[in-house]
């Protein structure tokens, strides 16, 4: 059995502050460590010299996680693999994982070192069994408002069918998890949730991964694979970013969801396949219809049920328990959870959040980190969070007529809330009405 002092670990992590957390700490509990932050760096170590277990970044830049784990999975690089998840508690990226009969080992941010020494031991000596994906409440979506009571209510009704389902939303809003609660919730929820974001790979490599593909059929393919519809069968399969697909793939996505049976990249057998398809997109696929980007017929079968997700601004009410939640999740290893001032809280309440709840999440993660003290204070925030100290007005000491002085600060406040103005009429006190009146009044324009 391996110890941990003769392990050698490969870090590949993109986010530098955990990076560095981790490779001051981990020699503490006896491995040898490398860390590197990208996936070519990782590859090339990796062909140079043998590591007991490599750790993957999901967010890793280049050719990450996708070509890694290929090697891993042909056992071209002799390690075993450790995959950390950025954005949910169960948002892994489940190509292969799907593979692996549900003994690939997981972690969470933040990773503790302890923790990932312990794993990596476990997995180097073979006891390793992480938990089953899938199990109703590991992902939960979090927020009371109405907004989300309205989309939670929708996934419940919707679970029990077979329909397929088409998710609409911002970047960052959920629409995994959404995708994910839909499944555990659904007669299939003992069967595979298997998840591919569709942008992410060029059309041989998509036709590859979703259809699979016979040994020798292209260059590179030097084994047969199963596509994820094989691996998904009697399951879920959930298709993220949908809308960036290609017009040749969306007809061979068609024709394999109107048949029923697909066949690998260069082969003939036909292979019938039951799979319920959830759909995501950040764009408008109507409109994308009507610009010709995407096919009428597909966004039929694709369309079943509508769901939409609301953007971070559109429900408020539940940013208090978001960063009350992502303080927990990532609190530093061996100290107490660090507290935010009411001041701070209401300042990252009421921001606009492009980002919705992915950046929400990275931010409060960069301020567990960053901020001094055991408490995050308003001032400890990034520059875009935190308002002006008063108004910049003109640069005289003689008092401005009220007028001025209005249409001065609802400048102010669209800035802040970068021309959004459903949030700006909020930090004013105003309804939306009032606000966009006030804006024509004045002639308020590029905010």
């Amino acid at each position: 059995m391996a110890d941990t002092k003769s392990l050698r670990i490969l870090l590949t992590n993109r986010d530098r502050p955990i990076k560095i957390l981790l490779d001051r700490q981990l020699p503490e509990q006896g491995p040898m460590v490398l860390a590197v932050g990208t996936g070519e760096h990782a590859q090339d170590l990796l062909a140079q010299q043998p590591f007991d277990v490599s750790q993957l970044d999901f967010d890793v830049p280049g050719v990450g996680r996708v070509e890694t784990r290929r090697r891993q999975r042909e056992g071209e690089d002799g390690s075993d693999l450790l995959l950390i998840e950025r954005e949910t508690i169960n948002d892994p990226y489940l190509d292969d994982e799907s593979e692996s009969d549900d003994d690939n080992p997981f972690l969470t941010k933040p990773m503790q070192s302890a923790e990932l020494a312990q794993m990596a031991k476990e997995v180097k000596s073979g006891r390793y069994k992480s938990p089953r994906v899938g199990a109703v409440g590991q992902a939960p979506i979090l927020g009371d408002s109405e907004a989300m009571c309205n989309v939670l209510d929708i996934v419940e009704r919707v679970a029990a069918g077979q329909a397929s389902v088409l998710i609409h939303g911002e970047t960052g809003t959920g629409k995994t998890l959404v995708a994910r609660r839909i499944h555990d919730l659904s007669p299939r929820a003992d069967q595979r949730f298997v998840a591919i974001n569709c942008s992410a790979f060029q059309d041989q490599l998509l036709e590859s991964e979703l259809f699979g593909h016979e040994k020798g059929s292209f260059t590179g393919a030097i084994t047969t694979k199963q596509g994820l519809f094989e691996i998904a069968d009697n399951g879920t399969l959930f298709l993220d970013e949908v809308g960036d697909m290609t017009s040749s793939m969306q007809a061979k996505l068609l024709q394999v969801l109107d048949d029923g049976e697909l066949r690998r990249v260069g082969g003939n057998r036909p292979i019938k396949v039951s799979v319920r398809i959830i759909a995501a997109s950040n764009k408008d696929l109507q409109k994308e219809v009507k610009a010709g980007n995407f096919r009428e017929d597909l966004l039929f079968r694709l369309n079943v049920i509508h769901l939409r997700m609301p953007p971070l601004r559109d429900r408020q009410d539940d940013i208090p328990t978001l960063i009350e939640h992502f303080l927990d999740r990532f609190r530093l290893p061996g100290r107490s959870r660090k507290q935010i001032s009411p001041e701070a809280s209401q300042l990252l309440t009421h921001y606009a959040w492009p980002g919705n709840v992915r950046e929400l999440a990275n931010t409060v993660e960069g301020l567990t980190l960053l901020a001094p003290g055991k408490e995050i204070r308003a001032v400890d925030l990034p520059p875009a969070l935190r308002p002006k100290s008063k108004l910049e007005l003109l640069d005289s000491e003689t008092p401005l007529p009220l007028k001025e002085v209005e249409r001065l600060h609802i400048q102010t406040a669209l800035r802040y809330t970068e021309g959004k103005k459903a949030p700006a009429a909020r930090l004013l006190g105003i309804d939306v009405k009032t606000l966009s009146s006030k804006i024509k009044s004045y002639g308020i324009t590029g905010f």
